[in-house]
């Protein structure tokens, strides 16, 4: 059994190749300044990445609240986080929740957001940073930060628009209004939406698809579309003719062959 990193503001468990880190704030709705979650989600997904045991990572909330984002108490008294002048704010910021961004787009594992309930500000950029947002019907989503007179201070804005479109995520970001479940699907912002209380069952369903598959051939798949990203076209095909020499050279492609000429279930070895 692979030995899980400790965690002090959240819960990690890998079962059947799905790793799933659930935040434990619920005290304060999750959220991310003010308690050790920012260590937790970045420490996670560094030894996500160097452990070929784990195909898939899901990220979700316990208690009422997927995310509440920025602590606005904190805000209030101008501490942790938010606290000093401008160069030491800016520091804390790339010191502290600009690391999230930075580990989620490094993540080489598909990454899924579980959104059980409110996920706002910093909270609705976290989800954005997944490749994939499975909501209960009792989420609500926000780009708020303009309601409190900040802007996205953790990249939110590069994330937003690539989900929704330039517009649709200016509208949202300018108004800091709050969008429903059905709304997030409706404008591309989730995938799909769930009762609550099947809302881990239809993620984890999702999640051991994509964690039964070669894992070698989803660590490259994942890479290339996010590759698919920066890259212009013929750079990318290079990109792409690399990782299929190396797909077709390894035995999981084999297996997959023999499993599919011989109409049975395939055997991965991850090799």
């Amino acid at each position: 059994m692979t030995a899980l990193p400790s965690t002090r503001d959240s819960v990690l468990t890998l079962a059947e190749g799905v790793a799933v880190l659930a935040f434990d704030r619920d005290d304060l709705r999750n959220a991310l300044t003010g308690t050790a979650l920012i260590d937790d989600i970045v420490d996670t997904v560094d030894w996500a990445n160097r452990n070929r045991d784990v195909r898939v990572l899901v990220l979700t909330g316990k208690g009422a609240a997927f995310s509440a984002g920025g602590n606005v108490k904190e805000m209030k008294e101008r501490s942790g986080a938010f606290a000093g002048n401008v160069p030491e704010v800016e520091e804390r910021y790339r010191r502290g929740i600009q690391r999230i961004p930075l580990a989620l787009h490094a993540a080489e594992m598909p990454v899924i957001a579980a959104v059980n309930g409110p996920a706002i500000g910093a909270g609705c950029d976290l989800a954005c940073m997944c490749d994939i947002r499975i909501a209960s019907n009792s989420a609500r989503f926000g780009e708020t930060f303009v309601n409190l007179g900040i802007i996205p201070g953790d990249g939110g804005a590069w994330f937003l628009q690539r989900l929704t479109g330039y517009q649709r995520a200016a509208e949202l970001t300018f108004t800091g209004r709050l969008l429903d479940a059905a709304e997030a699907l409706e404008i591309g912002l989730v995938l799909k939406v769930t009762e609550p209380g099947m809302l881990m069952d239809e993620t984890l369903e999702m999640a051991r698809l994509m964690a039964a598959k070669p894992p070698q051939a989803l660590r490259y798949a994942k890479r290339l579309m996010k590759l698919a990203q920066r890259t212009e076209l013929a750079d990318f095909l290079d990109y792409c003719a690399a990782f299929q020499g190396i797909a077709h050279n390894t035995e999981d492609h084999l297996e997959a062959v023999d499993a599919f000429l011989d109409k049975r279930p395939p055997r991965y070895s991850g090799r």
